[in-house]
């Protein structure tokens, strides 16, 4: 009878853990204008599949030099970290930390704008 208790009170603590997921719906743009030699865009994070193996490719149908892309997922995570890279191996910002972008605990449609190799302007706008 004890055990059964414990393993109750256990599975009580256990369960009450478990965050809330909310759909989050992100669109990157990443403004390459004055960047040479683009031959592709893309973004490599801790949120995709193979997390910073593979480099997700962006597009820039209407060729203003601006690329993006979206992902729909839900989540219960406190943010995201990654960086845009260049011809599937030029990672943006060297030497410097990742890009982050802190969710909140609610569903989400977010734009989040920037400029490679430029941290400083950046534009997230949340719907």
């Amino acid at each position: 009878m004890k055990k059964y208790i414990i393993t109750m009170i256990v599975g009580v603590l256990f369960a009450s853990c478990v965050q809330e997921t909310h759909t989050k719906k992100v669109t990157f743009f990443i403004d390459m204008n004055g960047v040479e030699n683009v031959n592709s865009v893309g973004i490599r994070g801790n949120f995709l599949p193979n997390k910073w193996r593979e480099t997700v490719p962006m597009s820039d149908e209407d060729k203003d030099g601006i690329y993006q892309i979206s992902f729909t997922e839900k989540t219960a995570a406190y943010g995201i970290a990654f960086k845009f890279v260049k011809n599937n191996n030029q990672f943006e910002l060297p030497g410097e930390g990742n890009r982050e972008l802190v969710f909140k605990y609610q569903p989400e449609v977010i734009e989040y704008k920037a400029i490679f190799n430029n941290n400083k302007h950046i534009k997230i706008d949340r719907k």
